[in-house]
């Protein structure tokens, strides 16, 4: 590890001085005190350029310059360095307190009169480099503790969006759908949401959230959601209440992806006119991402070919949807899936139910529409 002492001496330092002499003994003077990394200049308009190219830790800047005076090459360098501290140190043989007064406004951080001691001058610049590598340091380490907050935040949301995936999985295991159908789904779900004005990450959000709607199946007895034919009331009640378990399963976590997630799952099943299913919400009562599942879900659900059903035309299933605006569906949604329904179209053709294409899909780890 490298030491303090190490660092300092290692610092890049920039000597600004229209006066050659002074530059070469303030060159000499820092190369015999063991500083090897010295750039000089006696022409002001370079030190923009040569900070650009690689900053330095420590400038010692005259202020009488001709060409740009040291005001005004501060200026500049605060035009250009931005959440850092750059150390100044002032060579002047300006004694008035406007001088310094102004200097210390621009980011000066010490001075040292013209003519100067040899001995005050090192103590002032390795004072300045210390409190510079000190900087670094707190820096350094803020960056890499920001980079390992990222790096958990990230495992963290990929392992919601892993257990999404699973659930997701599960409650269409207990039902007569495939995989591919949450994959159909949230994709067309993502593109209505973008169709609807829907910010870009929001819609993602719904891509990633959806595949769980109908995670509450898993809580429905076999003998119901299994049943060949048509359910009668008493099952039909117990039937309505997948949307509720499903909220349940997901319950109550902080995180924006799990809250919407639930409330997919529970307003999924409600209707434009208050019809719906488990509470009756009516309009804009209920969330847009419930809505826009809704719509997508029915209509993969249609033109999909089940062991009790055989698959809508698309052309049926349409006519369904739109029988069905400002009743069943929102009637502002259903246009704009009218206009995306090519990209729905060719998100049903790449995601067909055959094994082969969901194995595959499996093995990408697309089963929840997360590859997007």
């Amino acid at each position: 590890m490298t030491s303090m002492k190490e660092q300092i001496f290692a610092s890049r330092i920039l000597v600004v001085d229209d006066n050659a002499a002074n530059v070469e003994l303030l060159e000499m003077m820092l190369n015999l005190a063991g500083y090897d990394n010295v750039q000089v200049t006696t022409d002001s308009r370079q030190v923009k350029p040569m900070f650009l190219e690689e900053p330095f830790d420590l400038i010692l800047l005259d202020i009488r310059m001709p060409y740009l005076d040291g005001f005004q090459v501060m200026e500049q360098l605060a035009e250009i360095v931005e959440n850092d501290y750059v150390p100044i140190l002032v060579l002047t043989a300006q004694k008035d307190m406007e001088t310094r007064l102004r200097a210390l406004e621009l980011g000066a951080r010490d001075f040292v009169t013209k003519p100067f001691d040899r001995t005050e001058v090192l103590n002032r610049i390795e004072n300045m480099l210390e409190v510079r590598c000190l900087y670094n340091e707190r820096t350094n380490s803020a960056k890499i503790l920001e980079h390992k907050v990222m790096e958990r935040t990230q495992e963290l949301h990929h392992t919601r969006l892993e257990i999404i995936r699973r659930l997701g999985r599960a409650g269409e295991y207990r039902d007569n759908e495939t995989g591919m159908h949450i994959i159909r789904m949230s994709k067309s779900s993502q593109r209505l949401a973008l169709a609807a004005g829907l910010a870009e990450a929001h819609a993602e959000m719904v891509l990633n959230a959806s595949p769980m709607h109908d995670v509450g199946k898993i809580g429905i007895p076999d003998r119901i959601l299994l049943k060949p034919g048509k359910l009668d009331k008493d099952e039909w009640e117990i039937m309505k209440t997948h949307p509720q378990i499903g909220a349940d399963i997901i319950g109550n976590d902080g995180a924006n992806l799990m809250k919407m997630a639930s409330a997919i799952a529970l307003t999924h099943h409600e209707k434009w006119d208050g019809t719906g299913y488990p509470n009756g919400l009516k309009g804009e009562e209920i969330p847009i991402e419930g809505r826009i599942s809704s719509i997508c879900d029915v209509f993969d659900a249609l033109t999909s070919e089940r062991p009790y059903k055989k698959a809508w035309p698309v052309e049926k299933a349409i006519g369904l949807i739109k029988e069905e605006t400002g009743k069943q569906f929102d009637p502002k949604l259903v246009p704009l899936f009218l206009e995306i329904l090519p990209d729905v179209m060719e998100i049903s053709q790449e995601y067909t139910d055959d094994a082969e294409s969901f194995l595959h899909t499996l093995e990408k780890g697309k089963v929840s529409g997360t590859d997007n």
